[in-house]
């Protein structure tokens, strides 16, 4: 298999780069006078400013011109890059937006947003967007663009903006300084695109035309702006962000007593040239990041949760996108969480400080490197331990790139240490047909195994009629990212993909069509594994809604006993007996409703069989908009299983209530309940947010959880004692130096 995965990544090498397609850019010229941000195009400049019109339709077809016109304006002076964009309408009309908080997305909005590509690499961008509401949102795009993914709006920072609703238009107004983005001093261009969200017409459309074969973030065919002289270096930019926090906290489940205690701590961004930023961090909090929303877990594997503290997502492609999704070598979230051996569950980690120094060197070069201390807890025998990543990429051709990883882990005073090193090259070709990455990973440790490697191999052809994907993956026995994400080891996978569209005359449908995906798991103990063969079609309709079936079969080895049902207590489980091997098929139903009504919902079932008996679920959500000040929605999962006897049956309950009040663009109120019966857990976690001024909060959270069961006898359900308690009020306050 290693051999394989290197045979594939030869290949990756020798695929041909098509041309860009060449497109006209835009002019921008240094303004004469001042801009002031009020959604009012009443200075000169905008006068004189060329104008970027004509956006294409990217939905529902890639083929014509939007049907409602968007003209955008944009200038310069010495501190700020300015558009003014006006969206017009084809008559009397509202606009839809879920709320009025910051970084919305999808495709239930109206909105206008630029895309700017300030090294024209093809591979990184900032986009800015605005909502007709004067909504913001900011965010990050990485790899390309490929996929949808590629956008992170976790990502802050400070940028003002104004927009008004007219009769017949709706405008914005934007002013980025020049020192909150990172670009390459001295270039005579940019690369720049502009995207229009339209609910009226379920249309979306861009300045720079898009295959709707792919994602609109895409940035393989941007166009350019063109400076009338080379920018030069913004200047020195040093932003100090200081926290004072007062926090209460019990243990009920355990005994404690109340710990009450204030908390003070910040972080610093340091400009180390115009696209390297130095960031450092002393006693970092996250009290206020949201909470995962929980899943019913129904594998034998750890579940993913992506990362949303702020200080680790700025160029956190850089080090969080080495490996694939199911083998990561570094995973922020390692930092600052532990595990509490007696119990099994997780618990935070203060962590001292850290410092961590990222961006490019020039337009082929990217750099990064962190390093994080992590506080000693001595009530469960936890040293003081150092996390240390260095990452290195280098853009070759036109939008690939091969990437070095560095990883180390080892605690103060103390002989244990987990290493890892890995080398990845990731392929995204000039017209973007093909996408995909390979790479080998070592890791190392004080027992010095063997069998330490993880390889792995993937690309993706896509054209707008059809989109063929494989991967092969192989995974060493003791390959053991210590700072990374890798639930299974010891395994060899092959998993190909094949999927064909079909895009009808229809006021209808936008695009249907069939497809076929196996993936096949396996190692040197026991043969093949797991896998699963699949047949599937898929509706796109022209007012956003989405149709999906999966007729699938599956086969699974229980290659160590364990009871499918995964209950809390498994000490009391009647286990599937190691050795036994079982084949089942199931159904599977996906429908997601017209995003643009208030009323939205989707709804997944999974009807058949499930190893040696029959398995029913249902999840998904419902949501309810009163625009634009609140939406209401309720996440459920529902999972009836029923084994033979002597084996365990199992109705297993995941609701999650939420209710999110925007009560203007400066103050959020969200309050979120999860009720969890396989863990046997209440949680409940509400957020109170006032952004005094530009990423400044005061933040008010209430964190608490509950054992809750369902009566065997009555299925009554009931809240009984209080597991853990906290009460967090932080100050945050942003500080331009």
């Amino acid at each position: 298999m290693q051999s394989s995965v290197f045979t594939y990544l030869i290949i990756f090498f020798l695929v041909a780069h098509a041309a860009f397609p060449q497109s006209s850019g835009l002019h921008i010229k240094k303004a004469h006078g001042k801009i002031i941000v009020d959604g009012e195009m009443n200075e000169p400049d905008w006068e004189t400013a060329e104008v970027a019109s004509q956006f294409k339709q990217f939905f529902p077809f890639d083929s014509s011109y939007a049907k409602a016109p968007t003209e955008v304006r944009i200038t310069y002076d010495d501190h700020f890059i300015y558009l003014f964009a006006v969206m017009h309408n084809l008559g009397p009309r509202k606009y839809v937006t879920p709320s009025l908080r910051r970084d919305f997305r999808g495709e239930a909005n109206d909105g206008f947003s630029v895309i700017m590509d300030t090294y024209k690499d093809r591979t990184n961008a900032f986009q800015f967007g605005v909502n007709p509401y004067g909504v913001q949102r900011e965010g990050l795009v990485s790899n390309g663009g490929a996929n949808s993914e590629d956008l992170s709006f976790t990502w802050d920072n400070k940028w003002y903006s104004e927009a008004k609703i007219l009769g017949d238009s709706w405008v914005c107004e934007m002013a980025i300084p020049f020192k909150t983005i990172r670009y390459r001093h001295g270039l005579s261009s940019w690369h720049i695109n502009f995207y229009r969200i339209d609910s009226e017409y379920t249309e979306r459309s861009t300045w720079s035309p898009i295959s709707r074969a792919y994602p609109i973030v895409n940035l393989a065919t941007m166009r350019e702006l063109i400076w009338d002289q080379p920018l030069s270096h913004p200047g020195g930019n040093v932003s100090i962000i200081p926290y004072i926090a007062g926090k209460s906290q019990q243990d009920f489940e355990n005994g404690g007593s109340a710990d009450n205690k204030p908390d003070v701590g910040g972080d610093a961004k340091i400009a180390v040239g115009p696209a390297l930023n130095l960031d450092l961090t002393v006693n970092p909090d996250f009290s206020q990041v949201e909470v995962d929303q929980q899943v019913t877990n129904l594998n034998r594997f750890e579940i993913f949760y992506p990362e949303k503290r702020q200080f680790f997502l700025e160029n956190g492609d850089l080090f969080a996108n080495f490996g694939y999704s199911n083998m990561r070598p570094f995973f922020s979230r390692r930092i600052g969480v532990t595990r509490d051996p007696s119990t099994g569950q997780n618990i935070q980690n203060r962590i001292y400080g850290g410092a961590r120094l990222s961006g490019k060197i020039n337009n082929n070069w990217r750099v990064g490197f962190m390093t994080m201390q992590a506080a000693e807890d001595k009530s469960i025998n936890l040293p003081s331990i150092n996390y240390t990543v260095a990452a290195l990429q280098r853009k070759i051709f036109t939008r690939s790139n091969v990437g070095l990883i560095v990883i180390n882990k080892q605690a103060l005073n103390d002989t244990a240490y987990n290493r890892l090193i890995g080398l990845e090259y990731n392929l995204a070709s000039r017209d973007n047909k093909w996408t995909g990455k390979a790479f080998y990973h070592r890791s190392f440790d004080q027992l010095k195994k063997d069998s330490t490697y993880a390889a792995s191999a993937q690309f993706t052809y896509q054209v707008p009629n059809l989109e063929i994907d494989f991967l092969a993956q192989d995974i060493g026995a003791n390959y053991n990212p210590g700072v990374g994400y890798a639930p299974r080891t010891r395994f060899k996978r092959i998993s190909p993909e094949l999927y064909y569209s079909f895009y009808p005359k229809s006021k209808i449908i936008n695009n249907h069509g069939p497809g076929t995906d196996i993936d096949v798991i396996g190692n040197d103990l026991y043969g093949i594994t797991d896998w699963d063969a699949n047949l599937w079609y898929k509706i796109t309709f022209q007012n956003t809604a989405q149709f999906f079936m999966r007729i699938r079969r599956d086969y699974g080895l229980a290659f160590f006993a364990f009871d499918p049902t995964f209950p809390a207590d498994r000490s009391k489980a009647v286990k599937l007996p190691a050795g036994s091997s079982y084949y089942w098929n199931s159904v599977i139903l996906n429908y997601a409703s017209n995003a643009r009504k208030k009323l939205f919902f989707t709804f997944q079932s999974r009807l058949g069989q499930y190893y040696n008996g029959e398995r029913q679920n249902v999840d998904g959500s419902i949501s309810y908009r009163i625009q634009p000040h609140a939406v209401i929605s309720m996440n459920f999962t529902y999972n009836r299983i029923r084994l033979p006897q002597p084996y365990n049956k199992a109705d297993l309950l995941l609701l999650g209530p939420k209710f999110d009040f925007t009560f203007s663009r400066k103050v959020f109120w969200t309050t979120y309940l999860q009720y969890n019966n396989q863990i046997n857990n209440l949680n409940i976690n509400s957020r109170l947010q006032w952004r005094f001024k530009p990423v400044s909060d005061l933040f008010l959270v209430y964190t608490d959880n509950y054992f809750a069961e369902t009566s065997s006898h009555d299925q009554v359900f009931y809240v009984g004692q209080p597991k853990l308690r906290a009460l967090v009020i932080k100050l945050t306050y942003w500080i331009n130096l």
